[in-house]
């Protein structure tokens, strides 16, 4: 096989074109395969090999720079640049990330999980070797999977335009991004994949021009008059007025006509826009045949259907799930509701909504910054809005979150999936930092449901608190249920468990955990009260309860500083009537980025299991 012989992208130069087709033949069996056996970013890497190896026998990478957006579409990448034999441990516990890793090899520039971000460092990288005297040395942005959607890419073109810098941008469309892209130039674009007759009936226009023996004013007419078909019919009308070129549209899935697009725009001295069609999941029928998301992230699966393995035991319910009915729910009873979502319909729970309520859905693209202000904005004139995010995401939004939303005090309800330790997607994904960035919110509640149930009953007091913004953040994947078979209620938190020497205040998805670890406790004679605790502002019934243990320890799968932790460290010691103020010990993720990997491994790493629980606070108890 080709794919053998391919160790660095210097071998891709040696094959003929024959050789080529084949080669990405074979590159896109060997995703398949490999995804099928760990889960990842499917449909956008199966749409991207042809382009991929083009890049690679132009461009002399790492001499010249490669920057992927977003780096879920880099699978091909890594295969041609010495990674294929690693792909058996694709996105696990010290295997391959499935994103670009500068841990991994030179040929990553950059940990690109976060879209939309890729122009500004090419922008950043290419000024930098104009400024130290590297200037032969070409960077290459590649954008796609609904990138150019997002606020930064924008604000990136721009400054490309002003300072003329010589990056090659490669728009990779799709035409999606998990869903359908959702943007104004993603249309105009989709002109251009619909008229195939287009690009051949500009080029006549061209030879036209250049061989009739005209006058310079009719000259100038008609090129004028040129320029005015192209603004009806393509996006240099966008680039080109922010000092960007462009060129294609060009086949995406056609090795030579993609190399001979390249070889062109490199020679251009500024930026340049490389457009460039694929089809996501391209050569697979069941990534083909997925009208909802072309099989853009999956997880085990069945090669030859791409559905997951059948039989084994029932799925659990999943939190989203939990959420889509709660919102659905209240929706029905409340017609000022709307969704909002960024780029992520599916993922987030809100198709169900989508459908119901076509009027009351918004879909703003990757740009998570205008959700929540445009959501504070909603809520200004009446409605009750709800946006669904990752996590991780909101950290992209803090500011329109604390100054548009929390500064307003709008009653704009926060939905977070895939919050605390998510596993395989490794340091940008995990969810760690939410709570610690709601809690600094003036005003704001914040819930972390315990189980399935507890979820809808939050959801449902969310929709009943006008007064401030709300956040509610749950794991990703199966949701527990109630572990005692009881829920809570309003703003308290619940007690569980009852004893004396110990106080484990647990939040959301570490209650199991947290009455795992009270049990091994109390095989060692140590008795342990555990609350979940549910909500903070913090009730004060909890923290009475908490002040009369001598040692209070709170568990929570987020960043411990700054997090539900601190919190409680910092009321107990100032609470009213209590002589004797107990030790606290806050245990939760540390401050340094996580790696990936399974999720209940990982948390048995950073002691975040019932056995690391209980063996945190026995150390605690016997340092009294």
């Amino acid at each position: 096989m080709i794919i053998d012989k391919i160790q660095s992208p210097a071998d891709l130069r040696a094959l003929d074109h024959e050789q080529i087709d084949e080669l990405c033949d074979e590159i896109r069996d060997h995703i398949i395969q490999a995804v099928s056996k760990t889960g990842g970013h499917l449909g956008s890497n199966l749409g991207a090999v042809e382009l991929t190896v083009a890049l690679h026998r132009v461009f002399e990478s790492p001499r010249d720079v490669i920057l992927w957006d977003t780096g879920h579409q880099s699978y091909v990448h890594k295969v041609v640049t010495g990674r294929r034999d690693e792909f058996d441990g694709l996105r696990q516990r010290h295997g391959l990330s499935g994103y670009p890793s500068r841990a991994e090899s030179p040929h990553d520039w950059v940990e690109n999980s976060h879209a939309s971000t890729a122009l500004s460092y090419a922008h950043g990288i290419s000024s930098g070797f104009t400024g130290t005297g590297q200037a032969h040395r070409e960077v290459v942005a590649v954008i796609g999977d609904g990138s150019l959607t997002g606020g930064m890419a924008f604000e990136a073109l721009n400054n490309l335009g002003h300072s003329g810098q010589p990056v090659v941008i490669v728009l990779n469309d799709n035409g999606r991004s998990y869903a359908p892209t959702i943007s104004r130039l993603s249309s105009a674009v989709s002109k251009i994949r619909s008229s195939p007759n287009y690009v051949r009936g500009r080029r006549q226009i061209a030879d036209v021009l250049d061989k009739v023996p005209l006058g310079g004013e009719v000259k100038r007419g008609l090129s004028g008059a040129a320029a005015a078909v192209r603004e009806m019919w393509e996006p240099p009308a966008f680039f080109e007025t922010l000092g960007v070129r462009y060129t294609g549209p060009v086949d995406g899935h056609d090795v030579v006509a993609i190399e001979a697009a390249l070889r062109d725009a490199r020679t251009y001295d500024g930026p340049i826009v490389v457009h460039v069609i694929t089809q996501k999941g391209h050569g697979y029928t069941p990534a083909e045949d997925d009208t909802e998301k072309h099989l853009h992230d999956i997880g085990l699966f069945d090669p030859a259907t791409g559905s997951a393995p059948t039989g084994g035991e029932t799925k659990a319910p999943e939190f989203k799930e939990a959420f889509t009915a709660a919102l659905m729910k209240a929706a029905d009873k409340h017609d000022e509701i709307v969704a909002i979502t960024a780029a992520m319909p599916g993922s987030t729970g809100l198709l169900s909504f989508e459908e119901k309520y076509p009027d009351r859905f918004f879909d703003v693209g990757i740009a998570e910054q205008h959700a929540l202000t445009a959501a504070a904005g909603m809520a200004m004139a009446g409605l009750r809005p709800v946006v669904a995010l990752y996590s991780t995401f909101l950290a992209r939004a803090f500011d329109q979150l604390t100054y548009d939303v929390g500064l307003h005090e709008l009653p704009v309800i926060l939905c977070l999936d895939r919050a605390g330790i998510t596993g395989p997607d490794g340091a940008s994904h995990h969810g760690v930092l939410d709570m610690a960035m709601c809690l600094r919110v003036p005003g704001m509640t914040v819930f972390a449901p315990s189980s399935y149930d507890e979820l809808g009953v939050m959801f449902e007091e969310a929709v009943g608190l006008d007064d401030g913004p709300v956040a509610l953040r749950w794991s990703r994947g199966s949701a527990p249920s109630s572990i005692d078979g009881e829920v809570g209620s309003g703003m308290s938190g619940r007690k569980v468990r009852s004893g004396g020497d110990v106080c484990i205040l647990s939040v959301g998805c570490q209650l199991h955990a947290s009455v795992e670890a009270a049990e091994e406790l109390a095989s060692q004679g140590i008795e342990a009260s555990v609350w979940d605790v549910r909500v903070a502002p913090l009730d004060r019934a909890l923290l009475r309860d908490a002040a009369q243990h001598p040692l209070v320890a709170t568990v929570e799968d987020g960043i411990k500083v700054g997090g539900v932790g601190s919190l409680v460290s910092d009321e107990l010691s100032t609470l009213p009537g209590v002589e004797l103020h107990p030790r606290t010990i806050n245990i939760g993720t540390p401050v340094s980025y996580l790696p990936h990997g399974d999720p209940e491994a990982l948390k048995c790493e950073l002691g975040l299991d019932g056995h690391g629980i209980a063996a945190t606070i026995f150390k605690a108890l016997g340092a009294r």
